[in-house]
């Protein structure tokens, strides 16, 4: 099956705005990926196109792009699941274009790191672990699954409107570890999180957990951390 590929390209040493460009790639609608598509193009075709990608199982998140208008990671979306010959590829939108549909994440990632997305205890350490129940372990499962690709805040309307959201990927790192019972700095990231570009600038529009590529349930995990909030009158 032949599929026209439309790519949204910048170079920004060449290219006053971004702009449309397409390619005709034979695939296997049932095997190929979006991904693979875009391999054909930049080996076949065009090597100048660019786009990052590593694991390509899905692991990773490096290659999180607007496909078809939404989120998607390219490595896990099969041609066939888009139903259609015409297959629309652009960055990841609310970042800046680095070139082609490589972005920059650096301010993804400052506001990542500004939720402190790490165990604190300074408790000395055990001999060998920190132990704690099942039940305990469960309370924060879902939040572990994330895998940074970035493809939930950029998909957030409040995240486009106000870049200055700290935004749901930061929210569901910061939940991981404010119900981790082993955890003791729940309150300072409560304190973080209750600022006017916290977790009040979710709408509740649910964008992210549908972007979401591992299924993380999001929006209830940005509420959960809410009404924790609420709950300390931080």
């Amino acid at each position: 099956m032949q599929v026209d590929l439309r790519i949204l390209r910048y170079d920004p040493e060449r290219d006053d705005a971004p702009h449309w460009e397409a390619y005709q790639v034979e695939c296997d609608p049932k095997m190929d990926r979006v991904l693979d598509l875009l391999h054909r193009v930049k080996y076949e075709q065009d090597g100048s196109l660019t786009f990052r990608r590593s694991c390509a199982h899905g692991v990773c998140g490096s290659d999180a792009m607007l496909i078809n208008g939404r989120n998607r990671l390219a490595c896990k979306l099969r041609v066939e699941q888009l139903g259609r010959r015409r297959i629309t590829v652009a960055p990841l939108p609310g970042l800046p274009v680095i070139k082609d549909l490589v972005v920059d994440m650096d301010d993804f990632f400052d506001k990542l790191k500004s939720v402190q997305p790490f165990l604190i205890n300074d408790e000395p350490p055990p001999e060998r672990e920190r132990l704690q129940s099942a039940a305990d372990r469960e309370r924060y499962d879902d939040t572990t699954k994330c895998i940074l690709c970035a493809a939930c805040t950029t998909s957030c309307p409040s995240f486009w409107a106000q870049p200055s959201y700290v935004g749901p990927a930061a929210i569901v790192n910061a939940h991981r570890f404010i119900f981790d019972s082993r955890d003791h700095g729940e309150h300072e990231r409560l304190e973080i999180l209750a600022d006017e570009d916290g977790v009040w600038r979710c709408r509740t529009i649910f964008n992210c957990t549908d972007a979401c590529p591992r299924g993380i349930r999001i929006t209830q995990a940005i509420m959960e951390v809410s009404g924790a909030i609420g709950g300390r009158r931080v």
